[in-house]
Parts: C-alpha cells; structure tokens; sequence
C-alpha cells in the first residue's frame, strides 16, 4: 500500500502529494508548491497546508485500522508557522500521538527544505 497511497485519494493526487515512507508509526510525504496552490503573495496556501497535513495524518490512520474499518478526520487543528514559498517543496512528517480503538490523533510538522517550519497540525481520525 506504500507506493503513492495519495493515488488513493483524488484531492490529495490533485495537489501533488508525493508519499516518500509510510508505516504505521510514521508517514512522510512532500508536495512542491505550485502557483495553484497559493495565495496572492506566492506562499503556500493556508488551505493547502491543512489539505497537505490532513491526507499525510489520514495516511497513518488507515495504516493503524483494524480489518474493515475506515476513518475520517473530525477535528484538525493547525499552527501557522512559517511561510512556505512559490515553488519550493515542503515535507510533512505525522507521526501518532495515539492510537486507540475508536480514535486516533496524529501530529504532522510541516517543513522547507531549509528545515525552518511551515506548520504544525494536529488531527483527530474516527474509526468508521
């Protein structure tokens, strides 16, 4: 399931969202920040930040889902750290805060390529 599982979700594929490693205890993707995916000002979107940290943290949570179920995001919560420029490409890491049988909660850090951060988002997934 680790070769692009962003394929699996239409919007995410639509970004761009490339996943470089995914287990259940760690999910990376990067997304290059494209014109579409900005605001005036040729930053990052605050949207497709959330957009970007929501499918890398839903990643981890189906990787940690019992046999038939599913989940879906009902609470995500974001910090607005850093701008991420017009043509660079970011790397979000979520990794779990925990794992439980009804829920899951992810934190995802969202970084340039210089390392100085982008955003930090916390989510929490409902098992289905």
């Amino acid at each position: 399931m680790t070769a692009n599982m962003a394929d699996r979700m239409p919007f995410s594929k639509l970004m761009g969202v490339e996943v470089v490693e995914a287990t259940r205890d760690k999910v990376t993707a990067t997304l290059v920040i494209r014109p579409d995916l900005c605001t005036a000002g040729h930053i990052m979107h605050g949207g497709a930040v959330m957009a970007f940290a929501d499918a890398v943290g839903a990643i981890g949570a189906v990787l940690n889902l019992p046999e038939g179920k599913s989940t879906t995001t009902i609470e995500s919560k974001t910090n607005f750290l850093g701008a991420g420029p017009e043509g660079e490409t970011v790397t979000a890491v979520a990794t779990p805060v925990k794992i439980g049988a009804r829920l899951s909660v992810w934190q995802t850090r969202i970084t340039r390529a210089d390392g100085k951060d982008v955003a930090l988002v916390t989510q929490t997934q409902l098992v289905l």
